[in-house]
């Protein structure tokens, strides 16, 4: 790495977990594990149909988003590996990725925009290529814009120990 980070990992934003059948996902995750239900989602540009459930208080709350695609033959194949994606709380998103851009991270097409639960994010490739060779070694990474109230969070928590 050539300069020091000018951003913060805060810490763990959401677990993306896929299947065809959303339903048989949330039976286990919400039903039997005892996630909370927050909210549905449902993109046909992404190919998705998702329950998106919680664990956790305030700003510690981490989502696990239950996602079937609308048609499994299509892409993204949001149930391909079932551990789809990780998120990521970001301290500054537009920061990070200017930065990680400069280190040969490789991104995913359509740029930083408006996720599932409103927050800004973006996507690391899990595979790099010729132009930007470095990717998250096959884990499809989401950088998530952390809002003031996760960044305060997590300031007072550093700032305490």
């Amino acid at each position: 790495m050539s300069s020091p980070r000018p951003f913060n990992v805060l810490g763990v934003q959401q677990i993306a977990i896929g299947g065809l059948d959303k339903h048989r996902l949330r039976h286990f995750w919400v039903d039997i594990m005892g996630l909370r239900y927050g909210h549905s989602y449902s993109s046909e540009k992404e190919n998705v149909d998702e329950d998106i459930c919680e664990t956790g208080v305030g700003a510690f709350t981490v989502e696990v988003d239950l996602m079937q695609p609308l048609d499994p033959e299509k892409r993204p194949k949001v149930h391909e590996p079932a551990l789809n994606h990780i998120g990521l709380w970001i301290d500054d998103l537009a920061t990070a990725v200017s930065w990680l851009e400069g280190e040969g991270v490789r991104f995913t097409p359509g740029g930083i925009r408006k996720g599932a639960a409103g927050y800004d994010v973006c996507f690391i490739h899990p595979k790099g290529n010729d132009a930007a060779p470095i990717g998250s070694e096959g884990v499809l990474v989401e950088l998530v814009q952390a809002p003031a109230e996760v960044r305060q969070a997590f300031e007072t928590i550093a700032s305490a120990s």
